[in-house]
């Protein structure tokens, strides 16, 4: 359950006026009504960019904030609300008992440098973790080399995040750390102690057709599912499908790829989404945006605003049901910059989701250029995706 008074979270609408921030900063604080703040989340549009570093410096001196860390994002998070398209900033306040957090701006050189295991932990200071949030600059770090290395240096641990979204004709984007602004690389919160993350990943697909087993693959081709030809598959499931499934399907079709085997059955949530690239009705294959392999579990999957609508339902009732008592003290939600209004044809949806399953939990967040989280053990990049950290009590976790 949410426990009141460890987490608070609000949107400044205003432009850049140092007294008003310091007033709203001030009485945001004042209105926390727990004890000591442990963490501030911050998120701005890209109209401050210009004034980041004192804007900073106004929030951790007036809201009293220890540790800070965020992003630049196009589009921002604060309770119920998703804030679209509109100037600002978000910041949220957390008290987090008996957490161990470590914060650090990491880079490109260092990923480039990373040759083992044990590099980030030695880099990071950092050798057990219950989680980390991350938030990421999209054009000068390869977060496709970035995440494997965290992935073999803290195996079966989360990483939830996003990449930060700014102004895309420069190319610049803006990740924080304390009073620290960079333009380049990421900042990552560890989370230990008394306190875990726990994620929630909705990809925003519904299963369609049954589930196969591919049986020849090689790097992101697939060539034959159940033994036949991956195309006559394809067009099997599409065909068998009502006019109106059809309609729905043609031109959101995608394939989910099972990352852990050992389950009895496979539901959402246990399924990897990636883009269907192509498909030769010569050759009988199929092109997708991942590495499929020999004897994984696959199912073709629908995107579209209805089966994303009770994609990011249920996993929010799985994980309030999953929580068996633990306190959770806040959360950050991570959308992708093409769900809110662009998908659902309104906002609010995301973020009222997890309000209406979880209660007044002090959501902040912003919208991404891609998103982080995991499915299964390993954590992946993910797209139209709204990935969801929540602190929860880690003692009976």
């Amino acid at each position: 359950m949410f426990k009141p008074g460890h987490s608070i979270a609000a949107h400044y609408d205003g432009a850049f006026d140092v007294d008003a921030l310091e007033d709203w900063a001030a009485q945001l604080r004042n209105n926390f009504p727990g004890d000591e703040v442990s963490l501030g989340l911050v998120f701005t549009s890209p109209q401050f960019f210009g004034q980041a570093v004192e804007l900073l410096e106004i929030l951790r001196v007036h809201a009293r904030i220890p540790l800070l860390v965020g992003c630049s994002g196009s589009s921002l998070v604060a309770n119920a609300r998703e804030v679209e398209d509109s100037p600002g900033l978000t910041l949220a306040l957390h008290h987090l008992p008996g957490a161990k957090l470590d914060a650090l701006h990491f880079t490109q050189k260092q990923v480039e440098a990373a040759d083992t295991p044990g590099y980030w932990p030695e880099a990071t200071g950092v050798e057990d973790t219950n989680g980390w949030l991350t938030f990421v600059d999209p054009f000068h770090l390869n977060a496709e080399a970035w995440l494997p290395q965290w992935n073999a240096s803290w195996p079966g641990k989360p990483v939830i995040g996003g990449f930060a979204s700014g102004t895309l004709a420069d190319q610049t984007s803006q990740v924080y750390l304390n009073g620290d602004v960079h333009e380049e690389g990421g900042v990552a919160l560890s989370v230990g102690g008394g306190v875990a993350l726990q994620s929630v990943i909705s990809q925003g697909c519904t299963p369609i057709g049954e589930t196969w087993t591919i049986t020849r693959a090689e790097q992101n081709i697939i060539y034959e599912i159940g033994n036949r030809s991956a195309y006559e598959v394809l067009t099997e499931t599409f065909e068998n499908l009502s006019d109106t499934g059809k309609e729905k399907t043609r031109g959101n079709l995608f394939v989910g790829l099972v990352v852990n085997e050992y389950v009895e059955e496979f539901h959402r949530g246990d399924f990897l989404i990636r883009n269907l690239i192509g498909a030769d009705s010569e050759n009988g294959d199929i092109a997708i945006g991942g590495t499929p392999r020999a004897g994984q579990t696959l199912q073709f999957q629908r995107r579209d605003a209805r089966g994303a609508g009770e994609d990011m339902d249920e996993l929010m009732h799985r994980a309030s049901e999953s929580l068996n008592g633990n306190p959770v003290y806040g959360g950050c939600l991570c959308c992708c910059t093409g769900r809110g209004k662009n998908l659902f044809g309104a906002s609010d949806h995301d973020a009222g989701l997890v309000q209406h399953h979880l209660g007044d939990i002090g959501l902040s967040g912003f919208f991404c250029n891609g998103e982080i989280g995991p499915i299964g053990n390993d954590n992946f990049l993910h797209g139209y995706t709204a990935s969801l950290a929540l602190f929860v009590g880690a003692e009976t976790k």
